[in-house]
């Protein structure tokens, strides 16, 4: 009787694997990894930087050194003037801020239960057509926004939905990356949990809801902050949609009007101000959830 051999542990051919990429070339190789990373970081994070630099400094400071990250003391040194400015009567900033939220938040949560729905429909339903609709999703994604400008302004107004929320929400509350998104999240899952569902007796609508949803949560969280960040920037669409009515101008569209609302002088510290002030929520949604978005986009690009 012949002695079988142990297999090593994970742990162990975890140990194994860094003894081997301890010596010099390997950590010469690290660093220089580190080092293109850095670089590449810094080189995106520094338009950042540079706003947030911009937005404290005083006009005069910013024609003289444009690019500079300190405020030069000759010119005024550090200021809040360029946020001061944003509570001035030429800026609606409370409004416009009011705008952004409720057009995001009825955009994110039309295009999650409509993304949701047609993905699981062409990820487990069999119908005549379905694959012709699924290119047309896909073919949708690949045409340009600029393209559909025109055509959604003829429809809204045919529609009489100009200059009102409805105009702003219901053309962005369908996305053909969102049914694509969650289509291939749920092609992930198991068929067997349908089936056992199905055992227990329940219906197609209750094994969705009560099943696949809960299961497609990352997928679901990468879709909502996509949406977020696609929704709270949006500008040409916005623009349109509320073109006679400025009680509806959102933050992206009122920052790219205040060069009109100061007059001749460009307040580049105002400006990068409010685009800070923008920045934050999207922020902050993206680092909270960051974990939930890796593993869904990650989860939706492999088809199983």
């Amino acid at each position: 009787m012949t002695a079988t051999a142990k297999r090593p542990s994970r742990k162990e051919l975890s140990a194994s694997s860094m003894s081997r990429e301890t010596g010099p070339k390997a950590v010469a190789k690290r660093t220089i990894g580190y080092a293109i990373l850095t670089f590449f970081a810094l080189v995106f994070i520094m338009p950042f930087v540079l706003s947030a630099a911009t937005a404290f400094k005083t006009l005069p400071d910013i024609q003289a050194n444009p690019v500079s990250l300190i405020a030069d003391p000759a010119y005024g040194g550090w200021t809040t003037e360029g946020i001061e400015d944003l509570n001035s009567s030429r800026v609606n900033l409370p409004r416009w801020t009011v705008n952004s939220v409720v057009v995001t938040v009825f955009v994110v949560l039309l295009r999650i239960t409509f993304g949701s729905l047609a993905g699981y429909a062409l990820a487990r339903m069999r119908f005549p057509g379905r694959g012709w609709i699924f290119a047309l999703v896909l073919a949708v994604q690949a045409i340009p926004g600029i393209v559909l400008a025109i055509p959604r302004f003829m429809v809204m107004k045919e529609l009489g939905i100009l200059n009102t929320y409805a105009g702003m929400i219901i053309p962005l509350a369908f996305d053909a990356f969102g049914i694509f998104l969650m289509k291939q999240f749920f092609e992930q899952l198991p068929r067997e949990l349908e089936e056992a569902a199905a055992l227990d007796g329940a219906t197609t609508w209750g094994t969705f809801r009560l099943v696949m949803l809960p299961l497609a949560a990352p997928g679901l969280i990468a879709l909502t902050i996509l949406s977020i960040q696609g929704t709270w920037n949006e500008f040409l669409h916005i623009l349109i949609a509320r073109i006679g009515n400025p009680d509806l101008t959102t933050l992206p569209v009122g920052l790219a009007g205040l060069s009109a609302a100061f007059g001749q002088a460009q307040p580049w510290n105002t400006i990068t101000a409010g685009a800070l002030i923008t920045i934050i929520p999207i922020a902050i949604v993206f680092f909270v959830f960051q974990r939930y978005f890796v593993q869904g986009t990650a989860a939706s690009a492999v088809k199983g």
